[in-house]
């Protein structure tokens, strides 16, 4: 049974502005295809006018009020629907977040279209899973989405939100998420406790007091294969066609995906725009360590506002004559807008290894430079799983007060004995740095299968050593994400580390540093070094790396670099 209510929303601006009436309905049931009923809030101005609609369809709860981001857009003409989605707060069924939501958010779409108040013109709205939503319901074609605005969202399963690209799970980021929604009642775990539980197969069961057939089902599945093929964004990219409107941040989990795909939209043509700024998952500036200056922030509503405004109300809006891709540049701390991601303008910029002689020495020894070294050489050190280098902020997920994220000062990891530290000469000329960063890297290990990190940084003139973004590479998956194949050990290998992608100019006097290991954690599982399913091992040993740097191997650091600088 539908409940009708009014509420009054004072308009903004001085208190003697008229009040504005709200209809408000609350836990409507919305049936699905195969009968399990949804429930959503319906909010609007007035039940005699047919609106279009914005649609928030959420994991976290919808609530029982409007919010003031949504009780803007019913003032400004909208109906705003929010609805739990399958399984959650007050909707049936089971939460079965890697298959339920194309269907679900079809057959929701559906239903408003066929209510009194609707025009049949929808928009989404929201970010994180609320974002991933909006990806799903596009691949369904339904006629009556006509744009979404995804914030911090990505678009593949595999890729960005359980694995990465390089193979290695993103356990912190996985774990740590289902400890915040989905834990047994009263059950409680540490996050340092439960992503270190062996095997990882099971830290389900440590984080939530439960087993989840989801997590089980992503660890059956370690290589990208059908089971991620069938559910994935990226792979069926063709099928969106709506206009979108993604954000993203430098920091966040999702940025890399964020501007894949609006690349991949913008090679099919369209009307497609992307936002990025130095922001981590939940947007919120500044960070304890670092500040990006008065213009780092951006009114998301506003923006929201004109892209619906645009394809939902027929009003021009100013974004489609500005320039489809915003990104923030740190460093410089300035908005820089292109015509397309990558920037057609950046060129690759390799600085090549030269040797870090960690043993005796301090970090920041190894150089990097223009050319490859002459002299053979190589980098030893020993990979302990027992004892990872350990996370220190970067693009995690999802609550900075367990799992810190962000930029932050890497010298107390470099400090360690695992982690070789590459580092050019103070520059004497800006370098912008735009785009996607590699280690290209020939290496060799002891064990048959083993995994190599890298981490880009911006060291300061006081030394303070600034991380901008970071991959990790699973050896058994140098060829491919499909086919995994092990090393043989002793053997020399060259391999590309995905490290993310980044903006930021190197100022003049600061230096450009590249940090190599074998573990980030507990950004990423723990490799166990065995050449086993790296899911199940309850054992883990130690691997011997080597990292080779001279002109027959010259391991290498690539940046995308804009032209005029050096």
């Amino acid at each position: 049974m539908r409940k009708l209510y009014l509420i009054l929303a004072c308009c903004a601006g001085p208190a003697v502005a008229a009040q504005k009436p709200i209809v408000k309905y609350l836990q409507v049931p919305v049936a699905m295809r195969d009968g399990v009923r949804l429930s959503a809030n319906v909010f609007l101005a007035s039940e005699r006018a047919r609106v279009p609609a914005i649609l928030v369809r959420t994991p976290y709860g919808k609530g029982a009020d409007i919010t003031p981001n949504h009780q803007a857009f019913v003032e400004r003409g909208y109906a705003i629907v929010v609805q739990d989605v399958r399984g959650r707060y007050d909707s049936e069924g089971a939460f079965q977040p890697l298959t339920q939501e194309v269907n679900d958010g079809d057959d929701t779409l559906n239903w408003i279209a066929r209510q009194a108040w609707s025009d049949g013109k929808i928009g989404m709205m929201g970010g994180s899973y609320v974002g991933i939503v909006q990806w799903k319901a596009a691949l369904a074609n339904n006629p009556h989405l006509k744009a979404i605005f995804p914030v911090v969202s990505g678009y593949d399963e595999y890729r960005d939100r359980y694995y990465s690209t390089g193979g290695a799970l993103k356990l912190g980021n996985r774990l740590g998420w289902m400890a915040e929604n989905l834990r047994a009642p009263g059950y409680h775990q540490n996050f340092s406790q439960f992503v270190l539980h062996l095997p990882v197969r099971s830290a389900d069961l440590a984080a939530l007091g439960w087993t989840s057939p989801m997590y089980r089902d992503v660890m059956e599945h370690p290589a990208f294969d059908g089971f991620w093929r069938a559910i994935s964004t990226k792979e069926q990219i063709g099928k969106v066609r709506v206009p979108v409107f993604s954000v993203g941040g430098w920091y966040d989990n999702f940025v890399q995906s964020d501007l894949e795909a609006f690349a991949a939209l913008r090679q099919r043509g369209g009307v497609n725009r992307v936002l990025v700024g130095p922001w981590a998952h939940n947007m919120s500036l500044p960070f304890e360590d670092a500040s990006f200056g008065a213009d780092s922030s951006v009114p998301v509503r506003a923006l929201q506002m004109e892209w619906f405004d645009q394809w939902l109300m027929g009003k021009d809006s100013r974004l489609l004559f500005k320039p489809p891709v915003k990104i923030f540049v740190m460093g410089s701390n300035l908005w820089r807008e292109e015509q397309a991601w990558p920037p057609p303008d950046a060129r690759p910029r390799t600085l090549y290894l030269e040797s870090a002689g960690k043993a005796n020495s301090l970090a920041g020894d190894g150089a990097l430079n223009d050319k490859p070294a002459r002299k053979a050489a190589a980098d030893q050190f020993v990979f302990d799983p027992y004892s990872p280098v350990p996370t220190r902020g970067g693009a995690v997920c999802c609550n900075p007060r367990v799992f810190p994220w962000g930029p932050m000062d890497q010298r107390p990891v470099e400090q360690r004995k695992d982690v070789l530290v590459y580092t050019t000469k103070p520059l004497k000329h800006e370098v912008e740095a735009i785009g996607g960063v590699q280690a290209v890297l020939y290496v060799a290990s002891s064990a048959r299968d083993t995994d190599f990190t890298a981490k880009l940084v911006d060291v300061f003139p006081d030394g303070k050593a600034r991380n901008l973004t970071d991959g990790i590479l699973r050896l058994r998956y140098r060829h491919s994400l499909e086919k995994p194949e092990l090393a043989t050990p002793g053997e020399i290998y060259r391999v590309t580390v995905d490290a993310g992608v980044t903006s930021n100019l190197f100022l003049k006097g600061h230096r450009i540093r590249l940090e190599i290991s074998s573990s980030n954690f507990p950004r990423f599982d723990r490799n166990a070094n065995t050449g086993g399913a790296v899911e199940q091992a309850v054992k883990l040993v130690k691997a011997s790396q080597t990292v080779y740097h001279d002109s027959v191997h010259p391991s290498c650091l690539v940046l995308m670099v804009m032209p005029g600088k050096r």
